[in-house]
């Protein structure tokens, strides 16, 4: 199929809008705030370059969702910007594209782009079928930024109570920093015992996620973690930021913080003291 790229043309008409239009606005802020409309009166204009269809509803044509499918591969294999009515037209589709979308998402040669469009659009058609490639992507995370298991664990989040058991299995074989993950999750359906746990054990392991774990902890209503979030709120050596995440962990489990006198040497404190 021919990759049109949607966004040069829309240039093309732009560029001719302004040259029509330039004289009715006063200045460029005026103009800027009209891209919106111009936009719209774009994609419902017909179209030479579409054999007279309207942009908005070149893709609405097409029905085979494989088809559909492997034309959005080849817009990010040919580096052409994928038209948003080509996305939507797929989600419009629903569960049609799903074997389709799983075959991107675990094509071994598929760049980390298509992947991540694949999983927004698998959330998007309400799919769980990849439920246990995301746990997977969650599992094996390592330090640093993770654009992919971080779009996949959206996805988890959005499939609710359907991924909680399955995540619960994973949790204990997880790396650390999957587990962290997870946890920002499971921490939402409380009750289970090794989830409160692992929580618990992060939260004394790892200071560079306190303001994290704390909230995770909150949120699973278990007032066992009270002594260790109040230790930690009670320590000079808690920065700012980390204690107001403890405070509000703290009163949600029905505990009372201690109180905290922070100063100028603190960054952060002095930073939210200047706003007010």
């Amino acid at each position: 199929m021919r990759c049109i790229n949607f966004d040069k043309e829309f240039e093309r008409y732009l560029s001719v809008w302004m040259k029509e239009h330039a004289k009715e606005y006063k200045n460029y802020d005026e103009m800027e705030a009209a891209m919106p409309d111009v936009y719209a009166e774009f994609l419902d204009t017909p179209m030479n370059w579409l054999g007279g269809a309207k942009p908005g509803e070149y893709f609405t044509q097409f029905d085979n969702a494989h088809q559909l499918v492997n034309w959005m591969e080849d817009y990010f294999k040919q580096r052409i910007p994928a038209p948003d009515m080509l996305l939507n037209r797929i989600a419009e589709l629903g569960l049609a594209a799903e074997e389709s979308l799983m075959n991107l998402l675990k094509k071994e040669k598929a760049t980390q782009e298509i992947k991540m469009a694949a999983i927004t659009l698998l959330r998007e058609i309400e799919s769980v079928a990849p439920l246990e490639y995301y746990i997977g992507l969650q599992a094996i995370r390592e330090e640093g930024e993770d654009e992919l298991a971080d779009n996949a664990l959206d996805s988890l989040a959005s499939m609710g109570a359907h991924a909680v058991d399955a995540m619960r299995k994973a949790l204990p074989l997880a790396s650390p920093n999957g587990q962290e993950a997870m946890l920002t999750v499971l921490c939402d359906y409380p009750g289970d015992e090794n989830v409160f746990q692992t929580a618990l054990r992060l939260f004394r392991e790892r200071r560079e996620s306190v303001a994290i774990l704390a909230d995770c902890l909150g949120k699973l209503g278990d007032e066992r973690a009270l002594p260790a979030l109040i230790a930690l709120a009670g320590s000079e050596e808690t920065p700012y930021l980390d204690y107001i995440e403890l405070r509000s962990a703290i009163e949600a489990l029905g505990g009372d913080a201690p109180e905290r006198v922070f100063d100028a040497e603190d960054p952060a404190y002095e930073a939210m003291r200047s706003m007010q």
